[in-house]
């Protein structure tokens, strides 16, 4: 895989970009809290392969105070005790929900989910995972690289 990017899509697209930013922000601003909410980005970034979201969301939940122990597990979440209840219904959710169409296994994490997520929240989460897909698909398929010093704010 080339490590250039393929076009500077952040100055290309501006409707569109400012639509996903206003996304990722109101998921961000949602009843979710926004340490889940970069938890989630940042397990689905790590199974979709996105470099530059894997960074952005490790520094974001680092500058929140998150343990970094607590994320170096996030890979094996379902053997590591750093996770509550909550924390591992919305990861699987997550994980369910970015596998779709190849796997639908949602019978099963919606289950859980329910037990600890209202109506309102699953919704929110459910947008969560779809924006930080969106994201990843657009840095993998441009390849959009880490860069070595990151923009102020991210």
């Amino acid at each position: 895989m080339s490590h250039v990017a393929r076009l500077p899509f952040y100055t290309l697209a501006p409707t569109n970009l400012k639509a996903m930013i206003n996304l990722s922000a109101s998921v961000k601003k949602s009843s979710l809290g926004e340490a889940l909410v970069e938890l989630v980005n940042l397990r689905v970034s790590q199974i979709n392969g996105c470099g530059v979201c894997v960074d952005m969301h490790w520094r974001d939940l680092i500058r929140q105070g998150a343990e970094p122990r607590h994320l170096n597990a996030i890979a094996g979440w379902r053997e590591a005790p750093f996770f509550s209840p909550r924390e591992r219904a919305a990861l699987a959710w997550a994980e369910a929900v970015n596998a779709l169409p190849q796997r639908d296994d949602t019978d099963a994490a919606y289950g859980e989910l329910a037990q600890h997520f209202n109506p309102t929240e699953i919704a929110e989460l459910s947008y969560a995972v779809a924006v930080i897909k969106g994201w990843n698909v657009i840095n993998l398929s441009l390849r959009n690289q880490i860069p070595e010093v990151p923009a102020p704010g991210f």
